[in-house]
């Protein structure tokens, strides 16, 4: 595995987008990732939320989503720099928040791409 050592995800569009997306926090943990989930949704099903070491709702940290504090704050939650992040988001200004922040910013357009990209970055 390469020098990150979290992974942020979005909810709605990204692992919402079959069952390869939704497996992507059990795998991440499995390789010693800290994972958490960053959305703009008021709730998601426990059985996704059970998945990640954080769970981060609407503006729960006091800032949303592109705002670069919002994935600040979230990466913090997982004790983590945002440098040490990827974040894996389907809006493209999304992406852009968290390159802001200092992480690295993968735009989820299908599965394939992003599992390869991931693969890429993680070392999978």
């Amino acid at each position: 595995m390469t020098g990150f050592r979290g992974l942020i995800l979005d909810y709605g569009g990204v692992l919402t987008d079959g069952p390869e997306m939704a497996d992507l926090p059990v795998r991440a943990r499995a390789a010693g990732l800290r994972v958490a989930l960053l959305s703009d949704a008021h709730s998601v099903p426990d059985e996704y939320a059970e998945r990640f070491d954080a769970v981060v709702l609407g503006g729960a940290t006091g800032a949303r989503k592109p705002d670069p504090e919002a994935f600040r704050r979230t990466a913090q939650l997982l004790g983590l720099a945002p440098d040490d992040c990827v974040v894996v988001d389907d809006l493209p200004i999304n992406v852009r928040g968290a390159s802001a922040a200092g992480a690295v910013g993968v735009r989820h357009t299908d599965p394939d791409s992003t599992l390869r990209e991931l693969d890429v970055l993680f070392d999978w």
